[in-house]
């Protein structure tokens, strides 16, 4: 779509590009969300692409992704043998509303900043306890928990002006055992609900991430796999206000499915069934 109301595209910011920003300005990534719809109070695109952010850097205390690494960067990415939780990482991308065409502007930064309940970039992180680098316009960093992120549908902890500069995935996440459970309407839809359980090894804790189905992500944590009854006493004390509406699913539908998967995922990871 054709953004009328742009006057102006800087196609090389500053290196810290908060510094100059102001009201009216936009972050452009892949732009594959930022074209799709009318931005009537956009007047200037900052377009952050030119700043050359390495897309993955993989070392001994974990994955950093930048903010800019495409979808296609990381669907193609070569996980360290040990780093059990890579194929959770292909699962993720192909769980976009989207073809694979798409994959090769539409980054991570963008969909987890997007904040949509089903964002799949959302879901990976979460899942994989990362922790999110902001940057500010005044120059100061700040890290929040990727659980924190997202506060609703469409919204997030993001000030004016702020941006996601890398996410962070520390080790002891990626040689997580992991089992995933996700339902849409059609293969190429939004996901209706998407879940992921992590377990360490050598142990039978549970750590149970719920999206997609509510507002923003919520983790179930166990030291040790709950009993049945016990997951779904903990899956009931979700707040209902928290469960999520669209033409994809009505909450009772989606708070059906979260139960329905929770119990798959609970006895995947208790028979050692997992990647």
């Amino acid at each position: 779509m054709d953004l009328n109301t742009i006057t102006e595209v800087v196609r090389r910011p500053l290196d810290r590009p908060g510094a100059d920003w102001r009201e009216g300005d936009a972050w452009l990534a892949g732009g594959t969300w930022l074209f799709s719809v009318e931005q009537p109070s956009l007047r200037r695109l900052v377009d952050l692409t030119g700043l050359g952010w390495d897309p993955l850097v993989a070392g001994r205390t974990g994955l950093e992704i930048g903010a800019t690494c495409t979808i296609r960067d990381l669907y193609s990415f070569a996980f360290p043998d040990d780093w059990t939780a890579g194929p959770l990482f292909a699962k993720s991308c192909e769980a976009f509303l989207s073809s694979f065409k798409v994959w090769n502007s539409a980054t991570v930064g963008g969909n987890i900043c997007l904040s949509l309940p089903a964002g799949p970039m959302i879901t990976l992180t979460v899942a994989l306890e990362a922790r999110y680098e902001l940057w500010a316009p005044d120059g100061s960093t700040r890290t929040v928990d990727a659980l924190d992120f997202v506060t609703g549908d469409h919204q997030n902890v993001l000030g004016p002006g702020e941006i996601l500069r890398r996410v962070g995935i520390p080790a002891h996440a990626l040689r997580k055992s992991t089992a995933h459970r996700r339902f849409a309407l059609t293969r190429l839809g939004r996901s209706t609900v998407f879940l992921v359980g992590t377990q360490t090894p050598g142990t039978s804790d549970l750590l149970l991430t719920v999206t997609a189905g509510t507002t923003r992500p919520v983790r179930l944590a166990f030291d040790a796999l709950p009993d049945a009854s016990t997951l779904r006493q903990s899956l009931d004390a979700i707040p209902a206000g928290l469960w999520f509406a669209d033409p994809n699913g009505t909450p009772d539908h989606r708070r059906h499915l979260t139960k329905y998967f929770a119990e798959e995922i609970r006895r995947e990871l208790s028979a050692g069934d997992v990647p």
